[in-house]
């Protein structure tokens, strides 16, 4: 037999959703006499069912929109789904079902999800980048780019995927892998489309400046990544040609040329390309660099070698020859020709004695002589003094580079330059699950736009496709590869977008996802824009959080939007780790296993010491890592769910740890929050048996009384300022929970008592709210209120109240000597004071006082005789 006001949190949760549902409670529109606050979280890809990863980015940005809302804001707080793209792409794959029917199967699967965990999502406002009324606006927006300019196309040299059979970006590439399928990556020559993000590269660095609250790591990962760099642009002649190199040289390192010991050259660069045709030494050593990836991780990694090209260029000041060497570490587009400078470059140092290449050393006067096997010395202060540099003998470094600044000038083979790191986007695909290029060719190879009128160009799989699998190699397949624009036959491009533009504009198309007139409703997204929180991992630093801020810029250039950052506020919340496993298959790629496929065994101190299949094969314990669906060690919060209730999930994500702190998932953690909520609904039912009329009389409290009252003062302005204005929540909780003792530890003698009780139960409820709504929109009920908790204020506390009752230390000072420290409240009057000083120093003859000196707060010095 159930016992009566059990907690039972299934029947509980379904009853407040399904009234919230029907309700439309969290439907939101634009009201221009209300302030707004737009709390977004990263929108997941719909691959799988969600793990509890996702679980805690949802349940903190819905704790943030809820707090927001009982701030009195008009709160947007969307939900869509990132589905196109690879994650979707592998698993329809694996599932033999088309990538669409498999992403739309997963979306309804997750919505139902994200339900159950009582999100108050909007969900008139849900997108899915798969859906054509989404992807034809960012067809039509690269249809104005490319008129712009700032679309092009050109043969490149690229990352691919042999497993995935796709171009990766360099930032998704990781230590020569790719970021999926962890298959090695080779290079090879295609002709891919871009985006000129370089020509925002100054905006983008310096626009950081007003991101007040993002956190400062994502800041300068962004600056390193952009990394701008101001200096010279110097011409070097090869001898006995006609052919010029050009090399950059930082502002604050141009003395270092008269250090070189030769140029590096990239194996790729033109030059290098034209003179391999009569060397096949050369030939030779360009078609070993093909095998090296192009990631800067692997790049930085490799053994550096090199092949002498036989030429030399002439230094411009001295006019020696400096000899030109092939390498095997140059790929990046902005920088193909470099110098060495051995005296402050370990790496430098190590290639020119491996091949036997003489440099000039520079000398640092008062400074310890260099150790030429040190590692990097770029560091040297302005005033340190150099010789042996011929005409600059004795020089400091300042003046030098003023005096070669000036001399390369006059010479006119040099110009002031800044470069960037960051490199144009490569964002064509050569993957069937994707937003598909608006660009045609005629039959004489004239490339022409898709007007608007003839967008959408639907997605090779869509709902109308096949509904099995198809791969891109497949695309005879597909009848939509042509169009007929104006009654002309046109060829359309193949290649489809990388999914991250899809994901660089979605969280403007939520604040109009169902306009029709254009991209944006710019009533709409000029007022909702921008986003005042934003919610997600800091692995998106140099990706998704870079391309967001980019394309705001190009909206805003397109005239859609005023503002220029999208983003107000970021917080970046920590990872869940699990437990992962893994073993290898015959070609040594690593089969992830789940935990439910493993038996473990655990030494004294809780380490996996063995750990095995169910055929009893050894696999390989990855130790605790970030949840993932690729790491197959994802939590299903379905079974979380089933047994203890969307609350208690909640609660405890917000309470184990600062939310900026990785978590080490243990389901037994899960026991303490469990034990709270059901402590809580009992003590308020219990309390609800012995309710009565009386109104809570504040000026009229006992000692006892009063004691219990400043305390939930107390407790409302630290959980304030803690969940409102800091984003602790786990101490705001652990606030909370110390106050509920309290409560159960307070005994009820008379009305007074029964009204203070229910007040402090109605504010904790009131505070508790934001992290579990489902318990929170009964017990408020249970508690006598009939207004719908949903739209209640947040609490306030009393600052003068809290100032009056405290008591605060005060210094007791008999003729000018310490004697004591006191409590006193502010109001205490000094005569009372001073009743209470008697009273502390019975033993002491205060009768005959002389004089009182009083400072407020602080001390009381008492002269008697």
């Amino acid at each position: 037999m159930k016992e009566k006001n059990a907690y039972r949190p299934k029947e509980i949760e379904k009853y407040v959703q399904e009234y919230w549902e029907k309700n439309k409670t969290f439907r939101v529109n634009m009201d221009v006499k209300k302030k707004k606050f737009y709390c977004l979280s990263m929108f997941p890809y719909p691959s799988g069912k969600l793990h509890m990863g996702h679980v805690r980015n949802y349940t903190i940005g819905d704790v943030i929109a809820r707090c927001q809302r009982m701030l009195g804001k008009n709160v947007l707080h969307p939900m869509g789904w990132d589905s196109f793209g690879l994650p979707a792409e592998n698993a329809a794959k694996r599932n033999k079902v088309s990538a669409f029917h498999w992403t739309v199967e997963n979306i309804r699967n997750m919505k139902d999800q994200l339900k159950k965990l009582g999100l108050s999502y909007d969900w008139s406002r849900e997108l899915s980048t798969c859906e054509p009324n989404y992807y034809r606006w960012e067809q039509w927006f690269f249809t104005k780019l490319y008129e712009k300019g700032l679309i092009y196309k050109k043969l490149t040299e690229v990352n691919w995927c042999p497993t995935d059979k796709t171009v990766l970006a360099n930032e998704q590439v990781v230590n020569g892998s790719c970021w999926y399928c962890e298959g090695k990556i080779e290079r090879k020559n295609q002709l891919q489309w871009f985006i000129k993000i370089t020509q925002y590269s100054e905006e983008l660095l310096q626009g950081l400046n007003d991101l007040k609250r993002w956190p400062k790591k994502v800041k300068t990962m962004q600056r390193n990544w952009i990394g701008r760099e101001e200096g010279l642009e110097i011409e070097f002649r090869i001898l006995h040609t006609r052919e010029k190199l050009f090399v950059h040289l930082e502002k604050r390192k141009i003395y270092t040329i008269m250090g070189i010991s030769c140029l590096y050259i990239a194996s790729n660069h033109p030059l290098i390309i034209k003179i391999s045709k009569k060397d096949k030494r050369i030939r030779n050593f360009i078609q070993s660099c093909r095998k090296i990836q192009i990631s800067e991780e692997v790049i930085s990694t490799i053994e550096k070698e090199g092949v002498f090209s036989k030429m030399y260029s002439i230094h411009p000041i001295t006019g020696k020859s400096i000899p030109i060497w092939i390498v095997n570490f140059l790929f990046n587009q902005n920088i193909c020709v470099k110098l060495s400078i051995p005296n402050y470059n370990h790496e430098d140092y190590k290639f020119s004695k491996k091949y036997n290449i003489p440099f000039e050393r520079i000398i640092l006067k008062n400074t310890k002589d260099l150790d030429y096997s040190q590692k990097d010395r770029t560091e040297v202060f302005e005033e340190t003094i150099l010789t042996h540099i011929e005409e600059y003998d004795g020089m400091k470094i300042k003046d030098i580079n003023n005096q070669i600044t000036k001399k390369l000038t006059s010479l006119k083979v040099s110009k002031k330059k800044i470069v960037y790191r960051l490199r144009d986007w490569e964002v064509s695909r050569q993957r069937l699950w994707g937003v598909r290029i608006p660009i045609a060719t005629k039959d004489d190879k004239k490339v022409i736009v898709i007007p608007e009128k003839y967008l959408p160009i639907i997605s090779y799989e869509d709902k109308k496709g096949p509904k099995i699998y198809s791969e891109f190699k497949d695309l005879d397949k597909f009848k939509n590869n042509s169009i007929r624009i104006e009654g002309e036959e046109c060829y359309l491009e193949k290649d489809t977008l990388d999914t991250f533009v899809q994901s660089s504009w979605y969280y403007a198309r939520h604040t109009c996802p169902n306009y029709n007139e254009g991209m944006l409703d710019k009533e709409e997204a000029n007022y909702w824009l921008p986003i005042d929180q934003y919610i997600g991992g800091i692995e998106h630093a140099t990706m998704h959080l870079l391309y967001i801020r980019f394309f705001h810029k190009l909206m805003r250039d397109q005239g859609l939007l005023f503002s220029n950052e999208p983003v107000k506020s970021l917080l970046c919340q920590g990872m869940i780790l699990s437990d992962a496993f893994y073993s290898l298959d015959k070609d040594k790629k690593k089969i992830w296993l789940s935990s439910d496929q493993i038996s473990i065994k655990r030494n004294k101190n809780g380490r996996i010491v063995e750990s095995k299949d169910r055929q009893g094969n050894s696999v390989t314990y990855a130790g605790m890592i970030k949840m993932s669906k690729s790491k197959n060690n994802g939590v299903n919060p379905e079974r979380i769910l089933e047994k203890y209730g969307a609350d208690t999930m909640r609660l405890f994500m917000m309470f184990i740890a600062p939310i900026e702190m990785n978590i080490e998932w243990r389901i037994s953690q899960m026991n303490g929050a469990h034990r709270f909520i059901k402590k809580l609904w009992k003590m308020i039912f219990d309390h609800s048996e012995n309710q009565s009329n009386e109104v809570l009389q504040v000026n009229q409290l006992t000692e006892r009384q009063i004691d219990l009252y400043l305390n939930l003062q107390k407790t409302i302005k630290k959980v304030t300022q803690d969940m409102i204005d800091q984003f602790h929540f786990n101490t705001a909780i652990s606030e909370i929970m110390k106050f509920v003792n309290k409560i159960s530890n307070y005994h009820q003698k008379n009305e007074q008592d029964i009204a203070l009780i229910k007040e402090a139960f109605n504010q904790v409820v009131l505070m508790l709210f934001p992290v579990i709504p489902h318990v929170c929109f009964i017990l408020w009920k249970v508690l006598g209120n009939h207004q719908n908790i949903d739209f209640q204020e947040w609490p306030r506390f009393d600052e003068s109240y809290i100032n009056s009752q405290t008591k605060k230390s005060l210094i007791v000072q008999i003729n000018g000597k310490f004697y004591d420290k006191i409590y006193v409240k502010e109001n205490f009057s000094e005569e009372k004071i001073i009743s209470i000083v008697r009273k502390k120093c019975f033993r002491r003859k205060l009768n005959k006082i002389k004089r009182v000196i009083y400072i407020r707060s602080k001390l009381i010095n008492i002269l008697v005789e």
